[in-house]
């Protein structure tokens, strides 16, 4: 497999939704990379794939074992609807190939650790495998983890993430509306703050409690006689062991907002916030008195923004770099398990109007 430096990485991407479109376009945008085959089972999505690459045919798949069976990929980007996540990444581990696979992990805690186990048995030397949580990598909240990390505000004490966004986008099939495809909204959409929360808390969840509810958002759509369960808002706390108290507000009907997202982290000297739609970082430490605050504007860099400001090119260079330097991943299966354990905590107390905890949905 090709690991030097200067090598050409050849990946095999597998689902080519509007995810699998976002990895292409970045890969596309990079040096020693290269695109060997694109998999998925709708013929229009792999047409729109194949339109990425004019000046050449890529072959094309409607069934991912036939991509696993080439010898010639590197890595695989596994991009397909959530529920199907555990058995592909389930046959790809059997392959040596490095894989970055989409969030989240798996749409229920047992099949996170289906997949943890089998990636422990296999045990290829120095194969990476991923998890696409790259919302650490928007420029923006990168700046603010490193603020944290520096204890730029002291030790941190309690984070606050506000997501006000538009509602989910239509996919193929429509499989997004639905719970058991998803794992719920806490799961589907809200692991990246998951992750996030526990990057800046540094510690790892004990307990949840949620309240959420399905508001406005899909109420009277109707697929052959089912109507969409996915929460369209919610409040979530989550409480840290060493202390940390986290909150996260979701709102999927309030798409008229300045900022899609406001990540604010307090210490016992100050707090650090970050603006996403407006890439601002704002500072405020307690020694300089009441109202003080420095901001400043952190620009994005990449070669290609996309989606998500950046963050999913980072996420592939970053994904390269372990891959040539042998190292482990940045974003392991162990950090996919446990943001999907906080949003399945934070369903099932939505469900049944209580406390959870994480050793509860563990299974400890």
């Amino acid at each position: 497999m090709s690991t030097a430096a200067d090598d050409v990485l050849r990946y095999g991407i597998i689902g080519t939704g509007m995810m699998g479109l976002e990895h292409i376009r970045n890969l596309l945008e990079m040096p020693h990379a290269e695109v060997v085959a694109i998999c998925d089972t709708n013929q229009k999505s792999l047409r729109r794939a194949a339109e990425l690459f004019p000046d050449r045919n890529v072959p094309q798949y409607s069934d991912y074992r036939d991509v696993l069976a080439l010898e010639e990929i590197d890595v695989l980007v596994i991009a397909t609807p959530n529920f199907t996540h555990v058995d592909i990444v389930l046959d790809a581990l059997d392959t040596p190939c490095h894989m970055l696979v989409e969030k989240p992990l798996c749409t229920t805690v047992s099949d996170c650790i289906r997949v943890i186990e089998k990636e422990a048995k296999v045990a290829f030397a120095d194969r990476v495998v991923w998890v696409g949580l790259e919302y650490r990598y928007m420029p923006v909240t990168a700046e603010l983890l490193h603020r944290v990390a520096s204890k730029d505000v002291g030790d941190i004490k309690m984070i606050s993430i506000r997501e006000h966004r538009f509602p989910f986008l239509k996919k193929v099939e429509d499989w997004n509306r639905f719970n058991v495809n998803t794992g719920g909204t806490l799961v589907e959409k809200c692991c990246h703050f998951f992750d996030l929360m526990c990057i800046a808390a540094d510690s790892e969840p004990e307990r949840v409690f949620a309240s959420g509810a399905q508001s406005v958002n899909h109420l009277n759509e109707n697929y052959g006689g089912l109507v969409p369960d996915i929460l369209d808002n919610a409040f979530v706390v989550v409480d840290f062991k060493n202390g940390v108290r986290a909150h996260l507000d979701l709102c999927m009907f309030a798409e008229a907002s300045k900022n899609e997202q406001e990540i604010c982290v307090v210490g016992d000297l100050g707090k650090v916030e970050a603006l996403v739609s407006e890439s601002l970082i704002r500072v405020g430490i307690r020694s300089q008195g009441i109202g003080a605050f420095d901001e400043y504007v952190v620009s994005d860099e990449s070669p290609y923004s996309g989606f998500h400001h950046g963050s999913s090119y980072l996420e592939h260079v970053r994904l390269q770099n372990a891959i040539r330097s042998r190292r482990k991943p940045d974003v392991s299966m162990l950090d996919g398990l446990r943001s999907v354990a906080i949003g399945v905590a934070a369903q099932l107390s939505i469900a049944q109007n209580r406390v959870v905890s994480i050793s509860e949905v563990m299974g400890a």
